[in-house]
């Protein structure tokens, strides 16, 4: 099914179908989702709704103390893999093109919002365009945009609605034409119309097990944990300051007459041999609540795979890097299916960019493009010492070429930029010397040069 049956069935052929779409059941709770998820991220936590209580006869305010702990795992995730910028490689022809794209379009600090809106909202969408001959990209948040799939699943036309100061906006994107709209003036009305050469956005989402079109934010497998996190110690400090105060109790007689000393410093009570004086007070059971507590802060951190030693709950000393990958096993584990999640994305971004070169006059044979692959260095922390050495036993011994050893390097990020200035190294080498033979270092491994 195409757009245009699409619309005659679903929407009766009407040219202002758009809106309509934007505005059904299912899309306008996906947004309703986007917007609570919004709120919870800017502070509006269910602790916050609490009603007042009544004390000794009063009104009290309880506390109510907010734990932004979802911000620290959302940076946690998204750092933990695009921290270290991803690594273009492939056939050195494309990925040099594809690199200047790459730096021309910021698409380093692009992907790093991708990842972060992803994780937030369970998904975002990104189209790519020509500005100026030059390819960039602009994003399209969660809550403004309304992909439109047939009884295929298939995306067959893509919808940005907003409103800014009391006006809808609409673009409306499909496979060669991008239309806009607005309804200032109070009427629907058409101002402008593009040739779309890239074709419709990209759609990057995580697993939704529901509903395969949609993504599922990672804020929603932790929000209940969160909110009996900050039930719990807003509890507590309630009970420590309402019933832990004790009351005087006096138990006894108390002793009167002119034969109590009268040079006495300060206050104080007299009793007779047999009374007594206290505090009578609740106990406050601090090792129940230290047991609620991280019971449930382990299981936050389980659900979000955070290890303990990310956030200083673990000591550690002259742990080995096999070691640390072990304690982040989890960590890993979350960064590879994010990786898997935005590669899909970023795949789909190649192919439009390599549509738009075409207009450019560049061009790239199958074999070529089939080429591109991605690099991702995760944040991991490892002894940078450890893998050179690795590496250089390897070299040494033939069981790794300078390119893969390149990709590997902690201190590179660009590949085909370090084997450019290799080559200009060696021809400098080459031609400096006085002597018939040359001795040089390639990487710790020694190469006998000899002129003709």
């Amino acid at each position: 099914m195409n757009l245009e049956q699409y619309i005659k069935e679903y929407h009766e052929g009407r040219s202002d179908w758009f809106i309509e779409e934007v505005q059904s059941v299912s899309n306008q709770q996906r947004i309703m989702n986007v917007m609570n998820l919004k709120d919870y991220l800017n502070g509006q936590h269910r602790i916050l709704q609490k009603p007042n209580e009544v004390f000794a006869g009063k009104e009290y305010i309880p506390r109510k103390i907010v734990l932004n702990h979802a911000l620290t795992l959302l940076n946690f995730q998204t750092s933990f893999l695009l921290q270290n910028p991803v690594t273009i490689i492939g056939n050195e022809r494309i990925v040099k093109e594809y690199q200047k794209v790459n730096k021309q379009g910021k698409y380093d600090r692009l992907n790093y919002k991708i990842l972060d809106k992803m994780l937030k909202y369970g998904q975002v969408y990104e189209y790519v365009y020509m500005d100026k001959n030059t390819i960039k990209s602009k994003l399209i948040d969660a809550s403004e945009g309304y992909p439109v799939y047939n009884h295929n699943n298939e995306m067959i036309a893509f919808i940005q609605a907003y409103m800014v100061d009391g006006i809808d906006y609409y673009v409306v994107y499909t496979n060669d034409v991008v239309e806009a709209y607005d309804n200032k003036g109070g009427q629907l009305r058409l101002t402008g119309r593009y040739a779309n050469l890239s074709g419709l956005p990209i759609v990057y989402k995580t697993m939704n097990e529901i509903n395969e079109n949609e993504g599922k934010s990672e804020l929603e497998n932790w929000i209940s944990i969160l909110d009996n996190l900050e039930d719990l110690i807003s509890k507590a400090t309630d009970g420590y300051y309402k019933y832990i105060t004790g009351i005087p109790v006096v138990t006894g007689q108390q002793l009167k007459g002119e034969g109590l000393p009268v040079d006495i410093v300060g206050a104080g009570i007299v009793l007779d041999d047999m009374g007594k004086f206290e505090f009578v007070s609740n106990k406050f059971d601090s090792n129940a609540f230290d047991t609620l507590y991280e019971t449930l802060l382990n299981a936050l951190y389980t659900v979000a795979h955070l290890p303990a030693i990310a956030v200083g709950r673990t000591d550690i000393s002259n742990v080995s890097t096999e070691a640390v990958r072990i304690l982040y096993q989890l960590a890993l584990m979350k960064a590879g299916q994010n990786e898997q999640y935005i590669k899909e994305g970023i795949e789909q971004r190649f192919e439009r960019i390599r549509k738009l070169l075409e207009y450019k006059g560049v061009t790239f044979t199958d074999d070529e493009f089939d080429s591109l692959g991605l690099v991702f260095s995760y944040q991991l922390p490892s002894s940078d010492k450890e893998i050179i050495e690795n590496m250089k036993a390897l070299r040494e011994m033939g069981g790794m070429s300078l390119h893969t050893m390149l990709e590997q390097n902690p201190y590179v990020h660009d590949v085909q930029q370090e084997m450019m200035r290799l080559k200009e190294e060696n021809n400098t080498t080459y031609s400096s010397g006085v002597d018939d033979k040359t001795q040089y270092v390639v990487f710790n491994k020694n190469v006998d040069v000899t002129r003709d």
